[in-house]
């Protein structure tokens, strides 16, 4: 069965993408920490960061700093924090978040809430300044 992650890059869920790959695929967590919260995750469907193939780790890591360095340039913060839980989506992921604070990263507190334009607007906002 495939995950949702595997669903949005298949077209068949809609997203607010920020950027892709022939292998990854970077888009906006509907339920955001922060604005600007960007998932990064491998297109083919792996459930655990670590069981991905070495060049496939590193070829995420790589692209999420691209995005990372986009998701900066477009949000106002002192740095884009990373994390990497994968217990809510049997797909690896990672985390970009923008922070100000090391509190902005805790995953108890509610989700800011953004309207479909206002996740649209981000996301146009971050992939202008994303450079491939």
């Amino acid at each position: 069965m495939s995950s949702i992650f595997s669903k949005i890059v298949a077209g068949e869920i809609p997203c607010h993408k920020i950027a892709e790959t022939e292998s990854f695929f970077a888009f906006l967590d509907i339920r955001p920490l922060a604005k600007g919260h960007t998932l990064v995750i491998p297109k083919k469907e792996t459930d655990y960061i670590f069981d991905l193939e070495d060049d496939a780790l590193a070829g995420l890591m790589t692209f999420a700093k691209k995005v990372a360095h986009a998701v900066k340039q477009a949000i106002p913060c002192k740095r884009i924090g990373v994390t990497v839980i994968g217990l809510e989506v049997p797909h690896a992921h990672v985390h970009l978040i923008p922070i100000n604070h090391l509190n902005d990263m805790n995953f108890e507190r509610p989700p800011v809430d953004l309207s479909q334009e206002e996740l649209a607007d981000i996301a146009a906002s971050i992939r202008e300044a994303f450079v491939g």
